[in-house]
């Protein structure tokens, strides 16, 4: 009797361990068509993916029965059980039109922002996390106050590679909040080490008086993935590994905090030992070009 409930225990651990591969595709609920390069990921994990330009996606989850959390810009957030995703339909967010202004544009001087003294580069295959760097405002920012181009830093083996770049207003708690951007702004990213100027000028966008987020999120996807055969140090076994590109470049800098988005909601980082205190992190090699 002692050697059955062992054995059923023993499946019971064997059964719990093995993961499911859950397939779907997500679509517009008023068009049906598909949706890329929306973002998944299982509720207040840090397991996630892409969908892909046809709107399907997979991802290897241990519980069918968690949460997945689906977002996208121009796209209400939607949170659907793992097991009921094979089909998941996305319904359009109202997108209030901006009032009209007439910018007196002249972009007779420019600075960049953004620069940090420590010349440490580091590049992570970290999923499809959105990495924010915070960028503060200054007085000094009145006399060239539209952001002419963001400057992202970069390291990618495919020719052609894509990423999704953000700019979030901050909330009155300090944390990323609206996106400033009302539809996905896509970036091509050439193979190599690169650092790319990207020109944002016809956004018009401002630099706000109380800071401004600016995000980079990767995508995995098809377009993006490099296999590459090798051996496993611990199994000694053959084996494929994914990497998905660009990889970005990361500055190693003291900060009071930083925010990462994973498992469907923005996750403040801060100092575990002494939150009163700055803490060293790998920030994303982002900076900004303002003009006026």
């Amino acid at each position: 009797m002692k050697e059955k409930r062992v054995l059923i225990l023993f499946l019971l651990l064997i059964n719990s361990s093995i993961s499911a591969q859950i397939n779907g595709v997500v679509k517009d609920s008023i068009s049906g068509q598909p949706i890329p390069f929306v973002n998944i990921w299982v509720e207040n994990e840090e397991i996630g993916t892409t969908s892909d330009i046809d709107g399907t996606f997979n991802l290897n989850i241990q519980d069918i029965n968690k949460n997945l959390v689906f977002s996208s810009l121009g796209f209400e957030k939607r949170i659907v059980k793992a097991i009921n995703a094979k089909e998941v339909f996305l319904k359009a967010s109202l997108i209030e039109l901006n009032e009209v202004v007439l910018l007196n544009k002249k972009e007779t001087k420019q600075i960049e922002i953004g620069k940090t003294d420590n010349a440490i580069l580091q590049t992570f295959d970290n999923g499809p996390k959105i990495e924010a760097k915070f960028f503060p405002y200054q007085d000094n920012y009145n006399k060239t106050k539209f952001i002419k181009k963001v400057i992202i830093q970069t390291d990618s083996k495919v020719i052609e590679s894509t990423i999704k770049i953000h700019f979030y207003a901050v909330n009155e708690d300090g944390s990323p909040g609206e996106e400033l951007l009302k539809k996905d702004f896509l970036v091509t990213i050439k193979e190599g080490v690169l650092k790319n100027k990207i020109n944002v000028s016809n956004f018009n966008l401002v630099m706000p008086t109380n800071g401004i987020f600016v995000a980079y999120e990767k995508l995995i996807i098809e377009a993006n993935k490099q296999e590459k055969q090798i051996i496993d140090p611990y199994t000694k076994k053959e084996k494929i590994k994914k990497t998905y590109y660009p990889l970005v470049l990361y500055n190693y800098v003291e900060r009071d905090f930083s925010y990462i988005f994973y498992g469907g909601i923005w996750n403040k980082i801060t100092n575990e030992v002494n939150p009163l205190e700055k803490m060293r992190i790998f920030e994303p090699s982002i900076n900004l070009i303002l003009t006026n």
